[in-house]
């Protein structure tokens, strides 16, 4: 086998050592799934991204991987991934991309910044998939009392890609938010994949895997469903860029810039981005 290189980038940071950490394999040779999943627990990221060339310039395919399996949609890899992929270029300037996932094909933009890179990944048009009633069921669920929730705004399920369940809080509840039992039978009951909370007085989130083990550092596929759900219920105008914070409680506070477009009426799409910066590059020599 040749060797298979990789580059080690941080997303949703300016600088290295923040953000939310990836792999990014931009010439990835055929792999297996099972390959590419023993890869990704190796490397011991959040997750993993493999790239290979099509026939038409600034379009990939491409397939990620958590350190569970493969997921159809993500929007760190696909940021962090575009950024390698322009860095790889040398060209100045605004660059477009496309990436052919398995379930999808996404549009992100990139252009260079000081001494780095930015990603704007358009998530397209949002599905509003219903409300729970139950907010007390809700709330346990993340070791909250019902009246921690927001009393205005409803858990709603929202999807980009993934189907997160957003849970909106009062402020002060995500410093003491926690999951202690597995949530998966309240997510995919309420119809979702995985669950958000949401500050919105903060306009910060927190999110976990389902069984509350792993706690996600910047999550861009859960920010396209928070803007489209900020943007349904009159938070933000259609057009305007807003800042979620995510990260601070596990010591890597990153930034995520969010920008809905449409009316509360009709979401049109949701597009998001931020820094990408480089911390190294390395090589796989040896194949589970």
């Amino acid at each position: 086998m040749r060797n298979i290189a990789y580059s080690h980038v941080d997303v949703f940071s300016q600088s290295p050592f923040g953000g939310n950490s990836l792999p990014v394999f931009p010439d990835a040779p055929d792999l297996s799934a099972e390959q590419m999943l023993r890869i990704t627990q190796e490397m011991r990221h959040f997750e993993a991204i493999f790239l290979q060339p099509t026939d038409q310039p600034g379009t990939v395919r491409a397939r990620i991987f958590d350190l569970f399996g493969e997921l159809p949609f993500a929007g760190h890899p696909v940021i962090g991934a575009a950024a390698v992929l322009h860095e790889r270029s040398g060209m100045d300037g605004a660059r477009s991309w496309q990436f052919q996932l398995p379930g999808k094909t996404v549009e992100i933009t990139t252009d260079v910044t000081a001494g780095s890179y930015s990603g704007l990944l358009d998530q397209g048009a949002p599905e509003f998939l219903g409300s729970i009633d139950d907010v007390a069921r809700v709330a346990a669920a993340f070791n909250l009392a019902a009246d921690d929730l927001a009393p205005d705004l409803p858990p709603e399920v929202v999807s980009t890609g993934l189907r997160y369940l957003i849970v909106p809080v009062r402020p002060g509840a995500l410093a003491r938010a926690r999951i202690s039992r597995d949530i998966t039978e309240l997510v995919q009951g309420a119809g979702a994949e995985f669950a958000v909370l949401l500050d919105e007085a903060a306009v910060e989130v927190r999110h976990w895997n389902n069984d509350g083990i792993i706690e996600d550092v910047a999550t861009g596929s859960a920010a396209g469903t928070i803007g489209a759900y900020r943007l349904r219920h009159g938070l933000v105008r259609g057009g305007d860029t807003f800042i979620l914070n995510q990260g601070q409680y596990t010591g890597r506070p990153s930034t995520l810039r969010v920008q809905p477009e449409g009316d509360a009426n009709h979401v049109e799409t949701v597009k998001v981005g931020g820094d990408v910066a480089f911390v190294g590059h390395g090589v796989i020599e040896a194949l589970p």
